[in-house]
């Protein structure tokens, strides 16, 4: 499938002559290319807008097609909207779980707090759409469900954490519940003032997870190799 992109150009004409007619040159893009196209417009929009806020017709302008396009490759806003949703949370949870590859339990919390705090950083817009209430229908379509996701294979490394300790095991989700909740709603708050710098961001969340009140640290430290 191909669709059309209409470029205005116009031939010059030599001094003293008639100008040409205006031509029209149109640059053909296909099918799989106007699909990202409209993924890209259509991720823009619903985060600075939100789902409500954004219409077929907005997204079609954008990217100078008629509203037919749209509904033909997505089938409608709702469709479209599914799909930026389950990419930008794949792409979130493959960012946390392949960041946890470090033996020590205090340097993988840094670890997942770091992977967090840049996928906010680099996928601001994604993040902006995932913190949303998905409007969508869908069984993994709500930030809620991404973080237990994420808390999932967080628990599998308390759970081993636990055993070593003689702790109950059993108790292992609901510690990975709470320090994946926290990190995530810690980075809620993070993506709008951005401060502190996120290497403190992320050394502040391991102090207080790592220690508890009881315990903090007045200048918490980073332990493993990255520091910024």
């Amino acid at each position: 499938m191909m669709d059309d992109v209409a470029t205005d150009s116009s031939n010059t004409s030599p001094a003293g002559k008639e100008k040409q007619p205006r031509r029209t040159r149109r640059t053909r893009m296909t099918g799989a290319e106007r699909r990202e196209q409209l993924l890209d417009i259509g991720r823009t929009l619903f985060a600075s807008k939100g789902f409500e806020g954004t219409s077929v017709e907005e997204i079609a302008a954008k990217a100078g097609v008629s509203k037919p396009v749209v509904y033909e490759h997505f089938g409608g806003k709702e469709g479209l909207y599914a799909v930026v949703v389950d990419r930008e949370m794949r792409q979130l949870l493959d960012m946390v779980t392949s960041a946890l590859t470090a033996g020590h339990p205090r340097e993988l919390l840094e670890q997942a707090a770091f992977a967090l705090l840049d996928y906010i950083e680099t996928y601001t817009d994604g993040f902006r759409i995932l913190v949303r209430d998905s409007p969508v229908a869908q069984s993994t379509g709500t930030f809620a469900s991404l973080i237990s996701d994420i808390a999932t294979q967080v628990e599998d490394i308390l759970g081993q954490e636990f055993k070593g300790r003689g702790f109950d095991q059993k108790l292992a989700p609901l510690y990975a519940q709470a320090l994946v909740g926290m990190v995530a709603l810690t980075g809620q708050w993070w993506l709008d003032v951005r401060k502190p710098k996120k290497a403190e961001v992320a050394a502040h969340l391991v102090n207080l997870a790592w220690h508890g009140l009881d315990g903090l640290e007045p200048k918490p430290r980073l332990i493993g190799h990255r520091k910024s």
